[in-house]
């Protein structure tokens, strides 16, 4: 089995992923993914694909290189990410994968600044006198 490569993006993180068959490692940013991600939920976040699918990430190598945005937002992209490339193995896990919504793209990003406003919808102070 060669390489597979899948991208996952939520608000402003990209995550790009390497998936191989392997002993179980997962880097994330050349760094074991429990130091970089120490809260419980995010690891969880990112085995999650795994869990729902019932396949061992104990068989695969994975390498991600993320960047921008929060630690969330960056576990949320390696999540859609792996996901994608489990898909892209066996297509026939698709259907519990978006069972539990790890398929669909999530869209939701910061509304940008409008000129003359203080910011997205909040305005300047009114005064009528």
């Amino acid at each position: 089995m060669e390489v597979i490569n899948t991208s996952g993006r939520r608000k402003t993180s990209v995550a790009r992923v390497y998936l191989k068959k392997g002993s179980g490692n997962i880097i994330v940013n050349n760094r074991d993914y429990k130091t970089y991600f120490p809260s419980e939920l995010l690891q969880f976040k990112i085995t999650q694909p795994f869990a729902v699918t019932n396949s061992n990430h104990g068989d695969y190598d994975i390498k991600v290189n993320v960047e921008g945005g929060g630690f969330n937002g960056q576990a949320e992209a390696i999540r859609l990410a792996i996901a994608k490339a489990l898909v892209e193995m066996n297509g026939e896990v698709k259907s519990e994968l978006r069972a539990h919504g790890l398929i669909t793209r999530d869209p939701r990003m910061v509304e940008r600044k409008k000129f003359g406003q203080k910011k997205a919808r909040k305005r300047f102070q009114f005064s009528k006198r």
